[in-house]
This record gives structure tokens, C-alpha cells and sequence, in this order.
């Protein structure tokens, strides 16, 4: 009798295991992003402490090449996978539109995050948005070149795809007083092609005082190319987000600022916002953005890597900061991991 009850406890067991596993909360993040795009990289690492520390799945998935036709199918999937919630990026609001739609159609809460607009993931009807105001970075960063002397500058854009990419190029353009449009490129991904591209593009403007890249993707070959050109120095260098590489240009003084967007903060909140409302059976941002701030695992975080978030009412804004040759020490530490 007594081998009987501890077989039916050891099945009751088991089935209380599989039924807990099965209703654990399962998300996914989308990007519009390449594979061979580092940055994400950072994100990536988010997640997965999110996932950690809040017990929950998160699966990563984007478009190989970029593709937004791509990332739309992976949307749709998404809508019928049924997940808990939905994490995406807005690489072009059109584009995006219908399938997010769809996904909110079938009540799956979804935060917007990185690319995109509060006024646009809004509109999609989603929770909330966590990014960087782009043109607002953008102006930021021209804001310093000015004060440097800068008026004319070239803007390497090799995300082209993303419209919101050009906010960051207008923003800087608006600042130092120059038109982006005149001032701005397609250099593509490729490293090769993006090296040619900015040689010829200072070969063709020799007048130009700045470089300002979307990203390391861009940033490096076109140091390389200020490097063939004899340039190194002479021209204001200004990129978004870090790498080791980028971090060491701004320790070598090639490099005179990164605008950082923290991108682990990026990854990390909306997947711990959307942990929470599972957990608490809550979508109240308010209460939603309390108990985050209040969770040790997070603040313990935010202190390790020197981050700092800033919450409004339907946003979180995670930059933009800067980081120079006062602060690169830290940033260098994580870099490529945590920053």
C-alpha cells in the first residue's frame, strides 16, 4: 500500500512538474536587425538575464539579412504561436503595421522597443515603447560637434531600410546648421563597400569637417578610410553605440564620442515589464514600472553596469548618454556584452 501511495505521489509530481513547465510564460523578440550586426550582441545578453531573473523563455529571432519582408512573416508567426507577449522593434512603421496589428488582435501585449517612435508603438496600440529618441541623439551629438568648430559633416548610414535611422542624421545636421540630405550616404553593410564609399565620399568633399556613423557596423571601415586618407585627427569622428573597437578609438583620441543608447537596458526592461504583467495579471504601467524599479535583481544591475534608465508615462528612454574619454573605462569593461 505504502509502495502504491509513494508511486501515485512520485506521478502527481511529475504531473504538477509538466503542468508548471507548460504554463511558464513564454516570450519572443523580434529585430529587424542582420545576423552580422554586433550591437545586438548586447541585446541578447539582456534577454537572457531577464529570462534569468525573472523565470521566464524568451526566444531572440530576426530577419538573417535584414529583410523587413522577413520580419513580417516572423511577426505573423509570432500571432500564431500565441506567445504571452511580444517585444518588437519599428524599422518602418508601414511595414510593421499590419502584422503587430494582428498579434494585438489576439490580445498578446506587446512592447515596442529600439527602433520606432512612443508616438508610433502608441499608435500600433502597443504598451509602451523603450528606446532612444533618435533625432534628440542626433542633435545631442551635432550639439558637441559644433561647439567643436564643426559645419559640415558626412553622415554614413548603413541602415538605410530603417527610415528612423535619418532622424539621427537630421538631428546632427540641424544642429551644426547643415542640411543631412545633402550630407548623408548609403554605405550599405558590407565593410569593403562601406570603406569605398566613405573614401570617396571625403575625396569628393574635401571640405568636410565631421564623420558621423549609424553604428560599429559603419563606424569601422569608415576609420579605415579617414586612417588611408591621412585624416586621422584632423576630422571630428563621431558614432553611435560601442565595441571594443570603438572604445579603443576613443582611448587612441580617433574617435571623439559615442553616442550610447544602452541597449542592454533595451532587451532587459521590456522583458521584465511583460514578466511582471504575467505575473501579477496586471497591464498597469505605473504599477507595473514600481515593481520593477523595486526588484533587487535589477537595481543590482543597473549599478554593476552604470546604467541609467529614465521612465515616462508610456516610454523609457534608455539614451541618449555619451561616452568619451572621461567615462570610456567603464564602458570598455563591458563592452560588446553589457554596453
Amino acid at each position: 500500500m505504502r509502495r502504491a501511495l509513494t508511486w501515485l505521489a512520485a506521478v502527481a509530481a511529475f504531473a504538477f512538474s509538466v503542468q508548471a513547465f507548460a504554463a511558464a510564460a513564454q516570450f519572443v523578440l523580434i529585430t529587424h536587425a542582420p545576423d552580422a550586426d554586433p550591437f545586438w550582441n548586447v541585446v541578447k545578453n539582456a534577454i537572457k538575464d531577464a529570462g534569468q531573473d525573472f523565470d521566464v523563455t524568451v526566444n531572440y529571432r530576426n530577419p538573417s539579412n535584414g529583410d523587413l519582408a522577413d520580419m513580417t512573416r516572423i511577426l505573423d508567426q509570432a500571432a500564431a504561436r500565441n506567445y504571452d507577449g511580444v517585444v518588437t522593434t519599428i524599422p518602418d512603421y508601414d511595414v510593421v503595421k499590419a502584422p503587430i496589428g494582428r498579434i494585438i488582435a489576439k490580445h498578446i501585449p506587446v512592447i515596442t522597443f529600439n527602433s520606432g517612435t512612443a508616438q508610433q508603438s502608441e499608435s500600433l496600440g502597443a504598451l509602451l515603447h523603450v528606446g532612444q529618441p533618435e533625432y534628440d541623439a542626433g542633435k545631442a551629438a551635432g550639439e558637441r560637434a559644433k561647439a567643436a568648430g564643426v559645419k559640415r559633416f558626412l553622415c554614413v548610414n548603413n541602415n538605410v531600410t530603417n527610415p528612423v535611422s535619418f532622424e539621427r542624421c537630421r538631428g546632427f545636421g540641424d544642429a551644426i546648421g547643415e542640411d543631412f540630405k545633402q550630407a548623408t550616404i548609403d554605405s550599405g553593410n558590407d565593410p569593403t563597400g562601406v570603406e569605398n564609399r566613405v573614401f570617396a565620399a571625403l575625396r569628393k568633399r574635401p571640405d568636410t569637417q565631421a564623420i558621423l556613423t549609424l553604428g560599429p557596423t559603419s563606424a569601422v571601415p569608415s576609420l579605415r578610410a579617414v586612417q588611408k586618407l591621412q585624416l586621422t585627427g584632423k576630422i571630428y569622428f563621431a558614432t553611435f553605440d560601442v565595441t571594443p573597437e570603438v572604445d579603443k578609438a576613443i582611448e587612441d583620441g580617433t574617435v571623439a564620442v559615442a553616442i550610447d543608447q544602452q541597449p542592454y537596458l533595451q532587451g532587459y526592461i521590456p522583458v521584465a515589464m511583460l514578466a511582471i504583467m504575467k505575473r501579477d495579471k496586471t497591464q498597469d504601467i505605473e504599477r507595473v514600472r514600481k515593481t520593477l524599479l523595486a526588484d533587487a535583481n535589477f537595481q543590482r544591475r543597473l549599478r554593476l553596469y552604470g546604467l541609467i534608465p529614465h521612465f515616462g508615462v508610456r516610454n523609457v528612454d534608455t539614451g541618449p548618454s555619451f561616452v568619451t574619454r572621461d567615462n570610456v573605462a567603464l564602458v570598455k569593461k563591458y563592452a560588446g556584452q553589457y554596453r
